[in-house]
């Protein structure tokens, strides 16, 4: 029973991912910034499932401070934890309300969510941060390069 159970569990997320999938035109996945959690949930739910792990939960504290990092990157133009005032990820973390164990995972390209996903799962840190069986909730954020531009930089913040 526990074997078809997690078989169905697994074909419902594969099927959701693939609904959103077909769903998303052009390259604005989730608009500008925030909201893009929604977006990340089945991806995240496939990969937790997939090894094992209990799903994570969209949580609005860790997407504003995904938002926060990707809206840095793209003012700067660099990829990178650590902003230009010298907050690390723990400053960063503390001064947005964000208790006990997180971790992040940035990127900047021209990718959509099942490339971004696909790209962390095959980084050993990334995927480290993804799996990581602490972690309960995650918030997923991105800003455009430029107005137009199809380039984002992205940020996924995971979190008790």
């Amino acid at each position: 029973m526990a074997r078809l159970t997690g078989t169905v569990m697994r074909a419902t997320a594969f099927g959701s991912l693939l609904f959103l999938a077909a769903c998303q035109t052009g390259s604005n996945v989730a608009g500008d910034g925030a909201g893009a959690s929604s977006t990340g949930i089945a991806y995240l739910q496939t990969i937790r499932s997939e090894n094992g792990l209990p799903p994570l939960s969209p949580d609005s504290t860790l997407e504003r401070a995904a938002l926060q990092q990707a809206a840095y990157m793209a003012r700067s133009g660099k990829m990178e934890h650590t902003t230009g005032w010298g907050k690390d990820f723990a400053a960063r973390m503390k001064d947005g309300g964000v208790e006990g164990a997180a971790a992040e995972n940035i990127a900047h390209g021209g990718m959509e969510p099942a490339k971004l996903f696909s790209m962390w799962m095959n980084s050993a840190g990334h995927r480290r941060n993804m799996l990581d069986p602490r972690f309960s909730k995650f918030g997923l954020a991105y800003v455009r390069e430029s107005k137009g531009s199809d380039k984002r930089y992205w940020a996924l913040v995971l979190g008790r």
